[in-house]
């Protein structure tokens, strides 16, 4: 008989570090053109009767929310419109809508959007559910209780709410940004039509683009990646480098908008189980301190925080950097070549570069880098910052 003692000794020799232990979570997804006009269906097998839809006046303006308001009520549905959400959404919106959805006795959440109605609907959910403020929710794991069902439908290619465990909510008071993150958080189902970011203008499409593009590049390089994320984050990149000018040029071409909303949603899968990094904990900063668009913010910081980083994860930069132009390179600890593939897509999507541009000043450099330094995405970061590493990025920006 086969002594049992060699195959334990065996086992007990595997390297387990070069595989680590990874978990990957992601919701129910629906991706088509089109896929928008199946949400009856999914609402009512999620037993929804009175719906709360959580949307932004933008959105509304666009169509969008009409649309699926008006195909659930002709399934016979309860409809609660919700619009007070802002750009950047405020812990305030949070706990109004919460009430409102209490008062309306909803049992669903359907958030309709870009990621500030996605964000907050999650949220909202969250609160309902915990039967507290949303400001005891900030952390990873402070979720106790899963929201009610929540069903998301992106209206822009970039902040992949719909299939990330993250929700990001603005507390006006110490005016700050924080994060919610736990799996709790994760949409029971994302319905991902690429024909609802018809409807954004160049600006947005280039912003949220940008920031679809920076979630592959955080995700791919932070500490907690794994080979499952890789693998969406290098397809995302490859997808946005090619087709995000393309669509930011031609908008109306539906293939490319189908392009680019494959890419977020790689992105956002990445990102949700492998983290973010330095570019968000600043973007963060940023946007909860000077109420600046999410996607712009990271546009602005991105190649500067590559240039940190660089030193600490040069070969999977490299990665990214043949993902992005198509070709192998051979730079050896240079981010030359990378900040250039960065600078180019930049250009083409006419992003103007430089904080200053967008109304930062000096003297909110010191205060920024003191929250950007305690946001919970900094963890995963491939190279530890320092507070003064952070106000040299800050300044470098400019």
């Amino acid at each position: 008989m086969k002594d049992i003692r060699e195959d334990t000794t065996k086992i007990s020799n595997i390297t387990h570090a070069s595989f680590p232990i990874r978990k990957f979570v992601a919701p129910e997804i629906i991706l088509g053109d089109g896929s928008r006009n199946l949400i009856n269906q999914y609402v009512l097998s999620l037993s929804g009767q009175n719906i709360f839809l959580v949307t932004d006046p933008g959105v509304i303006k666009a169509g969008w929310a009409g649309e699926i308001t008006d195909n659930l009520t002709s399934a016979g549905l309860d409809v609660i419109i919700y619009d007070k959400v802002s750009p950047n959404p405020r812990s305030e919106e949070v706990m109004q809508g919460a009430q409102l959805y209490v008062e309306s006795d909803c049992d669903l959440v359907v958030a309709v959007g870009g990621g500030s109605p996605m964000d907050c609907g999650k949220a909202i959910g969250a609160v309902v559910s915990n039967h507290c403020s949303v400001l005891e929710l900030e952390g990873v794991d402070e979720v106790a209780m899963p929201a009610p069902p929540i069903i998301c439908v992106p209206t822009t290619a970039g902040s992949s709410a719909d299939v990330s465990q993250f929700s990001i909510i603005n507390d006006e008071q110490k005016k700050s940004k924080f994060s919610i993150i736990s799996k709790t958080m994760l949409p029971d189902l994302a319905i991902i039509d690429p024909e609802t970011i018809i409807t954004m203008s160049p600006k947005l499409t280039a912003a949220t683009g940008i920031d679809a593009l920076c979630h592959a590049f955080e995700s791919y390089v932070s500490n907690a990646s794994s080979v499952i994320t890789d693998m969406y984050a290098l397809e995302a990149t490859r997808l946005l480098a090619e087709y995000l000018p393309k669509a930011y040029a031609d908008p109306d071409n539906i293939m490319y908008r189908d392009k680019v909303m494959l890419g977020s949603m790689y992105a956002g899968l990445a990102f949700s189980n492998a983290s973010l990094g330095l570019v968000h904990s600043m973007a963060h900063s940023l946007g909860g301190y000077l109420d600046y668009p999410h996607g712009e913010c990271n546009a602005q910081l991105l190649e500067h925080v590559v240039a940190f980083n660089y030193p600490n994860a040069a070969q999977k930069y490299k990665e990214l950097e043949a993902a992005m132009s198509g070709k192998k390179t051979s730079n050896e600890g240079d981010p030359a070549g990378l900040i250039h593939e960065l600078r180019s897509i930049t250009n083409q999507l006419g992003i103007k570069i430089g904080l200053s541009s967008m109304g930062l000043k000096e003297d909110d450099i010191k205060f920024l880098s003191e929250n950007a330094f305690v946001d919970p995405c900094l963890a995963t970061n491939p190279r530890p910052a320092t507070r003064e590493d952070i106000e040299r990025l800050y300044y470098g920006a400019l």
